[in-house]
């Protein structure tokens, strides 16, 4: 496995990635669909995030969706409903796009939620 880097517009948020994504997903909702962001889902485990981000907590209140405050690209989601889930998105586009142009997006229909 490879250790991969990213980081918003800036580069006042870094975000060290240790997993390899099999795949990318597309989400439908509100939020997503005007953030264009290709998350890859995972453990927290894995993700390494340095900076200043800023959080965002929409309408449901089930997550949190984190932005660099400079520049404000969305960096990252993490989950806010329940603390013992072990899982989080990372924004793929943060990334070369070597490591996601050729990755099976799965769609994600977050607007019928």
């Amino acid at each position: 496995m490879k250790t991969h880097q990213g980081s918003c517009h800036c580069g006042a948020i870094k975000v060290e990635l240790r997993d390899d994504p099999a795949d990318t997903a597309e989400c439908n909702c509100s939020l997503c669909r005007r953030i264009g962001a290709l998350w890859h889902h995972c453990s927290p485990t894995l993700v390494t995030v340095t900076g200043e981000a800023t959080g965002y907590v929409q309408g449901d209140r089930t997550l949190t969706t984190w932005h660099c405050a400079t520049c404000g690209i969305v960096t990252h989601w993490t989950a806010l409903d329940d603390p013992t889930y072990d899982r989080m998105a990372v924004n793929l586009r943060l990334f070369d796009e070597v490591l996601w142009q050729d990755l099976p997006r799965r769609k994600i229909d977050g607007a019928s939620f």
